[in-house]
């Protein structure tokens, strides 16, 4: 019987340790939930618009306008253009009421900067876009990337919104003030969301 009690308490012993044991195990072992995070991607931003004639021209085209990454993708094709160089710029209102254009107001220039060839060192409008060539079917186009351009964004001097694109009939010479020299407003378009 005593032997009986001796296996009886080392099973009871054993039982009780391997309770306990389990009981950690219970405690210490926790779930955790997993939740997929979705890095919020920023929208593309676009803006598209349309060329109209000035100054008694035939000068039409389209403008585009798109930014990704903090970038702004830049494209205008014109028609109606005489053959050779021409000037394009971003002007300071996106009013295109005046048959010569010229409602839009001068160069958008927020940092107030002499006007120049773009990205200058000497200093450039943020509206001094450039020069593009025209054919002799009188098509033109131009294009061009910067991160000093932004599409509503909430920094005055990037921001390209109420503002007007203006093509010229000459060619800016990069050094008359204020303007280049560019001649006639032939074409413009306002930026407006």
């Amino acid at each position: 019987m005593k032997y009986f009690k001796s296996i009886l308490m080392l099973l009871t012993v054993i039982a009780f340790v391997s309770c306990k044991n389990d009981k950690k195990t219970e405690e210490t072992t926790t779930e955790v939930e997993v939740e997929e995070v979705e890095t919020p991607v920023e929208p593309k931003k676009m803006v598209s618009i349309e060329l109209s004639p000035k100054s008694g021209s035939d000068v039409k085209g389209s403008v585009v306008f798109k930014e990704e990454n903090n970038q702004v993708n830049f494209m205008a094709k014109m028609t109606g253009l005489s053959e050779g160089t021409h000037a394009i710029h971003i002007h300071e209102s996106a009013d295109c009421s005046s048959e010569d254009g010229k409602s839009a107001g001068g160069h958008w220039n927020p940092t107030a900067q002499p006007h120049g060839k773009w990205g200058d060192e000497a200093g450039y409008h943020k509206g001094d876009i450039g020069n593009f060539e025209v054919g002799a079917d009188g098509v033109g186009t131009i294009s061009m990337s910067t991160d000093q351009w932004c599409i509503g964004c909430d920094d005055d001097t990037k921001n390209i919104l109420g503002k007007a694109i203006i093509v010229h009939q000459g060619t800016d010479d990069f050094t008359s003030q204020p303007s280049g020299a560019a001649g006639a407003r032939v074409s413009c378009a306002g930026i407006i969301e």
